[in-house]
């Protein structure tokens, strides 16, 4: 047999016929790629294969590309537990934990907390209030010190900067990490400075020895100063721990907080349009494509869960969506809590935008597409009924809710 690669003129067709139905299966599978701070990101979901029970098989050894041949070498691999007994510095982390989860910007600065501690430190989060985190362990925590207390509820930066000045004075830390975010981190680390008459780092995106590098000028400048002890980093600082997991042993503060009189008044969230929300910033994105045959009832069902409409680039192109609602590398990369997708095969330009997204849901007829592949929560049936379903469900919710206040 001839060893000469013959090409496949029908296979490079559909590899560059969007619209094919198999064009998703010509298209290469995509782990790793640059992010816009130059940082190498690895699609966690493109390790492995899906298996004959439906689970999810990992080999970290390398031999594994998912082949139907190889599959029986495939074996789970229990990350490597690291234990720091006697901890010879802390670094201290305090997450934004949107919705009492990590997000991926938290989990990039414990990544970069990681690096800081090495092998003899110790990472410690500081954590206000309830949470719903389960992955501190994969995430790359050693010690959880969780501040409870209503007086931590809603908008209170005087509060936390006395629970943060407590925590310092009792751990010492080396450092302290805060996300550079508009969701709270930002803020709380500058005040933190302030309290502290310290010069904090800020949008720092990369640590080089004892020297951290900072975005400036608009973001259009670098600038290098060297390593202070509080340091408020911006996305794409680090690459998140993925090889090893960690104790989280629980710690408390050793005296209690003294409660000051707060100087400004929490008057809770204000409603907001979520069509007026850009994509980019959207927390709930709830979008469609060429699946869906019944585009007033995808309006009625995102008007009923709250969601920021999107798109696939297929709907887009067919006049059902704007422009500024594609979803995609050619539309918008979008870093949403929570992606619902309908109707949507997935396209590796679709999956590359919705990469950094914390959970999907998908719902497809279709079993064996991509994107139910990459999702976290699948259902598979037709759209329309599902939509109808879930608006029942939501209303049956809101009214059960309001029994309840009555």
């Amino acid at each position: 047999m001839s060893d000469i690669i013959r090409r496949d003129p029908r296979a490079e067709w559909i590899a560059r016929n969007r619209l094919h139905p198999l064009h998703a299966a010509m298209q290469p599978a995509l782990h790793s790629w640059m992010g816009p701070n130059g940082i190498i990101r690895k699609n966690v979901h493109g390790v492995g294969f899906i298996g004959p029970n439906g689970i999810k098989r990992i080999d970290r050894s390398g031999a594994q590309q998912g082949g139907a041949a190889k599959r029986t070498a495939a074996v789970h691999v229990q990350l490597p537990l690291h234990q720091v007994p006697a901890p010879a510095f802390y670094i201290n982390v305090v997450p934004d934990m949107v919705g009492g989860r990590l997000s991926s910007h938290d989990r990039d600065l414990l990544g970069l907390a990681r690096q800081l501690a090495g092998s003899d430190g110790a990472v410690l989060a500081v954590v206000f209030g309830e949470h719903k985190e389960i992955t501190f362990a994969t995430a790359g925590v050693d010690r959880l010190l969780v501040l409870e207390g209503h007086e931590f509820d809603g908008y209170s930066p005087e509060q936390r900067v006395q629970g943060l000045r407590a925590v310092d004075n009792q751990f010492n830390p080396r450092h302290w990490l805060l996300p550079d975010s508009r969701s709270g981190g930002g803020e709380l680390g500058r005040r933190f400075a302030a309290s502290l008459k310290e010069r904090p780092a800020t949008r720092v995106w990369q640590i080089k020895g004892e020297a951290c590098i900072g975005r400036a000028g608009a973001g259009q400048e670098d600038l290098a100063r060297p390593l202070p002890r509080l340091i408020l980093a911006a996305v794409e600082c680090a690459e998140p721990v993925s090889e090893t997991r960690h104790e989280v042993l629980p710690v408390e503060l050793s005296t209690a907080l003294a409660r000051s009189l707060p100087r400004i008044e929490d008057l809770g969230a204000v409603a907001v349009d979520p069509g007026a929300i850009p994509m980019a910033e959207a927390e709930f994105i709830f979008s469609g494509g060429n699946g869906v045959k019944d585009w007033a009832l995808f309006h009625q069902t995102a008007a009923a869960l709250g969601a920021t409409e999107g798109a696939s680039r297929v709907a887009v192109d067919d006049g059902f969506m704007a422009r500024d609602r594609q979803v995609g590398a050619s539309g918008t990369w979008v870093t949403a809590r929570v992606y619902m997708a309908v109707g949507i095969s997935g396209a590796i330009q679709h999956l590359q935008g919705i990469g950094a997204c914390d959970k999907v849901v998908a719902i497809n007829l279709d079993p064996g597409c991509d994107m139910i592949k990459r999702a976290d929560l699948s259902v598979i049936g037709d759209s329309a009924a599902i939509l109808q379903a879930l608006i029942a469900a939501v209303e049956a919710h809101r009214n059960g809710a309001k029994r309840d206040a009555a």
